[in-house]
């Protein structure tokens, strides 16, 4: 429950500061956890980012004013904290389809966007398959990339498109021939498959800002591996849980497929658990033969605060 709980207050925080400024780092302390871990978590359990659900709730409450006072437009939006009445009104108009002056009269279709409570529903009885895997350090290496949650040109927008670069450019089967033949010892105690590949992707491994993160394709250091211009990464030992997917039919084009599993991770797992999320890198481990591909996700935990694991 200690998620929920810390998600209402996040909640409480912006509700009483709708008009000021609100620090994405802030609430992500309030969560107790990073800023990046915190937007990926409020993402995948409300499927609206932090930032949209803010900007929505001022734009619910600046129309109630709107309808219900004589505030100027001007001063509506230096309220909600735009920069000009230009700005609030494309972002009003982008909402509810109309301007602020046509939300002024009586019997107009509008928008509203609720406050946001936090609670477990029970949908009724449902199986959830997981494991649980406990790891020495790891040592990986591989190619890294910096991904944009705000579509800023100058990274990759997506971990799709860095797959798709890379296979293009011959750096991913370069990785793949640099990891070398051997699998690490560990292999046979991670996973209980035989059929995983060399090649697979860790998030969470960095603090960039709170647009950015970082995005690496990595292998697993052996004593074949080559990893001379690579970046290496030290993954701490740690507690797994693992859930997998149904069988996919291209691993590298994946979102739905990843989008379902972080879901199970945070929606359906984490809430009812005796565990919290870990601020160690996550794993999306990938295989499966070319005609029955899988991926599995590897999210880090630790039991929650006067429990031992």
């Amino acid at each position: 429950m200690n998620i929920l709980n810390r998600l209402n207050s996040v909640v409480d925080y912006v509700e009483r500061n709708i008009t000021e400024e609100i620090d994405l780092n802030h609430l992500a302390g309030i969560a107790c956890c990073s800023t990046y871990n915190f937007q990926r978590m409020f993402a995948f359990i409300t499927e609206v980012s932090i930032v949209e659900y803010i900007r929505r709730r001022r734009l619910t409450l600046a129309t109630f004013e709107l309808q219900h006072s004589n505030v100027k437009i001007i001063d509506l939006a230096s309220k909600y904290g735009y920069d000009s009445p230009i700005s609030f009104t494309r972002a009003f108009k982008a909402l509810h389809g109309i301007t602020p002056s046509e939300a002024r009269e009586l019997n107009t279709p509008l928008k509203a966007f609720s406050r946001m409570t936090f609670q477990i529903t029970i949908k009724g009885v449902s199986v959830l398959n997981y494991r649980i895997v406990k790891t020495e350090a790891l040592r990986v290496f591989g190619l890294e990339g910096i991904i944009s949650t705000i579509g800023d040109k100058k990274y990759f927008p997506n971990p799709d498109s860095l797959w798709n670069e890379n296979f293009q450019n011959g750096k991913f089967d370069r990785l793949y021939s640099d990891i070398g033949e051997v699998k690490s010892h560990f292999y046979n105690k991670m996973f209980i498959r035989n059929d995983m590949d060399r090649i697979h992707a860790m998030l969470n491994y960095n603090e960039i800002d709170a647009t950015t993160h970082g995005y690496m394709q990595f292998g697993f250091i052996t004593s074949e591996s080559k990893t001379d211009n690579y970046k290496v990464v030290e993954i701490p030992a740690s507690t797994w849980v693992i859930f997998t997917s149904d069988p996919i039919d291209d691993c590298c084009d994946s979102e739905k497929t990843w989008t379902e599993l972080y879901k199970r991770f945070y929606n359906e797992w984490l809430p009812t658990s005796e565990f919290e999320k870990a601020n160690s890198p996550d794993l999306e481990m990938f295989g499966g033969t070319p005609g029955q591909r899988y991926a599995e996700l590897w999210m880090p935990i630790i039991k929650k605060k006067g429990d031992q694991l």
